[in-house]
């Protein structure tokens, strides 16, 4: 399985703004922008960290999954959330040739821990042997409003946790206690198979 993002989030949708104020930079100054590249470093490496451990996209971008089997005959666990569209499902046979699925045969089961692709006939398509499959999807939750507010908090949190430790002394047994609290209701409980 390879999980691959298409897109990243443009600077535009990062809240630069917010985490400028979160850090209280520029207090009786005007902002001038100077810091906003070091910011942004610090959420896009807060916002992947968030992301690795929760399995869950906070900001929406395309996603493609390939894959040389699939986990079950009729249902494949996409490996991330929130999910809000399945674009594309493409077969390729060991050559190389790509082979469009109809999106007839198959549907998106939201669900906020484990979105799934679900066959709406009997099975899944065939995948050839040495061939492969490429699900192409969006994840996320869309806007930086949209997450939800706890996950906002963590992410400011944790970026100004970077932001202060930049020097890289200090802490090395990972996330502050404050992230990790409010990271432990968004984190995917795995009890057996997921089908």
């Amino acid at each position: 399985m390879i999980l691959e993002e298409l897109t990243t989030p443009t600077v535009a949708k990062l809240p630069i703004r917010e985490f400028g104020e979160h850090l209280k930079t520029g207090s009786g100054f005007s902002d001038d922008g100077s810091e906003d590249a070091a910011l942004e470093l610090y959420l896009r490496a807060a916002m992947a960290a968030i992301e690795a451990r929760i399995g869950k996209i906070l900001l929406t971008r395309q996603m493609a999954l390939r894959l040389t089997r699939w986990s079950g005959g009729r249902v494949q666990v996409l490996p991330v959330a929130p999910v809000s569209a399945i674009n594309d499902v493409t077969l390729y046979d060991a050559t190389g040739t790509a082979t469009p699925v109809d999106s007839a045969q198959y549907r998106l089961e939201r669900d906020a821990r484990t979105p799934k692709l679900v066959a709406t006939g009997a099975l899944l398509p065939v995948i050839a042997r040495d061939g492969a499959v490429v699900v192409g999807f969006e994840a996320g939750y869309g806007t930086w409003a949209k997450v939800p507010a706890d996950l906002r908090q963590a992410m400011l949190l944790l970026a100004a946790s970077y932001y202060e430790n930049r020097s890289g002394e200090g802490r090395v047994n990972g996330m502050p206690f404050g992230v990790m609290a409010l990271l432990e209701s968004h984190r995917a409980i795995r009890i057996g198979a997921a089908r």
